[in-house]
């Protein structure tokens, strides 16, 4: 879904926001992902997690109250952050200009007592985003997320110990700091498209600027609707506009862009509702990309596995042909010549009568090519088995790494480590040396129907089998997705009524790899008659007479079945 660009004029909004942590100290410094830096900031009685990201598309200032996981290493810059400000009071937040480039001012007390005064500045550039901190008396770089030397930008070096400069600066105006006179003059010689008055103001994104021209072209008095359009903007309404089937941030509601409107109480509210998710789903991604493509890799080698295993097999079951050709050629060895390459013998198998044409090879008699047939024969005989065994298991290991691949496109950062620790323990991703120890162990979703009936939703394959073969009572209701990778569904009763069957049906659709799709089968039946064949792989269970529902799932729908 596409986004309004988080412009000058929207972090504008967000800066005069954040204002209310100006003399607030900073309590914490945690890196919960790469490109992120919070601060718990304690300020007015109150904590605040001020979120600075860097990420290419989500980079920007907020504060935050989703919750983020704990890095186990914390990065160098998040260590040297913690060095020198933490414990730091906040005594500015501001914006360069109307650019996207917010600066914290802060002072603290270093070990020997000395007031020390620096500037951690936040640059929103796309990928070029960055976050430095800078000693304030000497302009000096302290450290930055990303370094940047000579040979990456010939303009400036973002490097520990270089002088800091800013971001280049670009010969336009600062539309909050322009003159009745200066106002006039631009709206009468340059302001004639979306592009120009784009191109002539600072911090104008493609939207805002469009609004601008939408504005001005209706009205004669130009100045007037200027000045409007910046008392609206002071006032501000954070508001996520659905138009044409994209999403915008705004910092109001857009003329120019007349869908629907959702209003919140805060910019930095605004901001967590639009990037939650979005940004979940992309440290996901990140996280589970190599091990994802590496699951992709073993289940397209098993797939080539089983097409050759299913060959062999055919080939076995021709397996009786060499035994008659075997018995042929020992019946009628007398008419078998030497060094013949094929032979036509009477067949007293076939009911029609006709002969049997026996390949040989010229270079043995006649017995041999017998003795070669019956060997063929007792090899193909007893490969038979082995080979049904290997496609079952290799069938089985698909089916297994299919689950895993599809609990992946569903699962929340809290989810991975869990995914991880199953993946280790099965042998699909090798044990690191001095890896750490394992993760707390993450607990069921949990939910509720409408007349309160408990729904536990299994999260990984390991939670699954726990959940429905060891908490579950043998009268609850077990429901899975029919017949495609899925979470394990236990609904607490052993009565449930129709529409609890639904709703519960409607979870297990949701958290399973059809989750987007409609009309989705879905079974249950009680937990007692779910059974485990010994070796099978985690979150594996078989079942006989079940019934089965079909379900269209819906965010909205498991959203109402959340535990409060």
């Amino acid at each position: 879904m596409k986004k309004m660009s988080f412009d000058g004029i929207f972090l504008h909004q967000v800066q005069q926001e954040l204002q209310e942590l100006e003399t607030g100290r900073i309590t914490k410094v945690q890196s919960p992902y790469e490109n992120e830096i919070i601060l718990t900031v304690r300020a007015k009685g109150k904590n605040h997690k001020l979120l600075l990201c860097t990420h290419a598309q989500y980079a920007r200032i907020q504060c935050t109250t989703l919750p983020y996981l704990n890095q186990e290493q914390p990065s160098l810059f998040c260590m040297t952050l913690r060095k020198y400000i933490d414990g730091a009071f906040i005594e500015k937040i501001e914006q360069q200009g109307n650019d996207r480039v917010i600066c914290l001012s802060l002072t603290r007390r270093d070990e020997i007592g000395d007031q020390k005064y620096y500037q951690l500045i936040l640059e929103i550039m796309g990928r070029h985003s960055n976050l430095l901190l800078v000693e304030k008396e000497t302009n000096k770089i302290i450290d930055c997320l990303k370094h940047v030397g000579i040979h990456q930008n010939s303009y400036r070096t973002l490097l520990p110990g270089a002088i800091y400069l800013s971001v280049p600066h670009q010969d336009k105006k600062n539309p909050f700091q322009m003159t009745k006179e200066e106002v006039f003059q631009f709206l009468h010689t340059e302001a004639h498209s979306a592009k120009e008055i784009q191109t002539a103001l600072q911090g104008i994104g493609k939207d805002t600027a469009h609004e601008l021209f939408l504005r001005l072209d209706e009205e004669k008095e130009k100045v007037m609707i200027w000045n409007q359009f910046f008392q609206e903007l002071e006032k501000g309404t954070p508001t996520l506009t659905t138009y044409e089937g994209k999403d915008y941030l705004l910092p109001m509601p857009y003329q120019s862009l007349p869908g629907e409107n959702e209003f919140f109480s805060s910019y930095s509210e605004l901001l967590d509702v639009y990037y939650g998710e979005r940004v979940q789903q992309a440290r996901v991604q990140q996280q589970i990309g190599d091990i994802a493509h590496r699951l992709r890799h073993i289940v397209e080698k098993n797939t080539l596995k089983i097409q050759k295993l299913e060959e062999q097999l055919s080939e076995a079951n021709d397996a009786e042909q060499w035994r008659q050709y075997g018995e042929l050629l020992t019946t009628y060895l007398h008419l078998v010549p030497k060094g013949a390459t094929e032979v036509s013998l009477p067949n007293y198998y076939n009911e029609e009568g006709k002969d049997a044409i026996i390949p040989l090879d010229p270079a043995y008699s006649p017995n041999k090519n017998a003795q070669k047939y019956f060997q063929k024969y007792q090899k193909l005989k007893k490969s038979v088995k082995i080979v049904q065994q290997q496609i079952t298991q290799t069938k089985e290991e698909n089916q297994y790494l299919e689950s895993i691949l599809a609990q992946m496109e569903i699962a929340t950062p809290e989810d991975l480590p869990a995914i991880q620790e199953e993946l280790y323990a099965q042998g699909f991703l090798k044990e690191k040396k001095h890896r750490r120890m394992k993760t707390k162990k993450s607990q069921p979703l949990q939910f509720h129907t409408s007349k309160g009936t408990p729904i536990y939703v299994g999260r990984n394959n390991l939670q699954n089998d726990e959940l429905s073969l060891k908490k579950a009572q043998k009268n609850d209701y077990w429901l899975h997705a029919k017949n495609i990778p899925g979470s394990h569904v236990i609904l607490k009763t052993s009565t449930p009524t129709d529409e609890e069957i639904v709703e519960a049906a409607t979870l297990a659709a949701y958290y399973s790899k059809y989750q987007k799709a409609a009309n989705v089968p879905v079974d249950y039946i009680q937990v007692k008659h779910l059974r485990k064949p010994n070796g099978a792989k985690p979150g594996f269970v078989v079942y006989e007479g079940q019934k089965s529902t079909v379900v269209t799932p819906t965010k909205e729908k498991v959203e109402a079945l959340k535990d409060e």
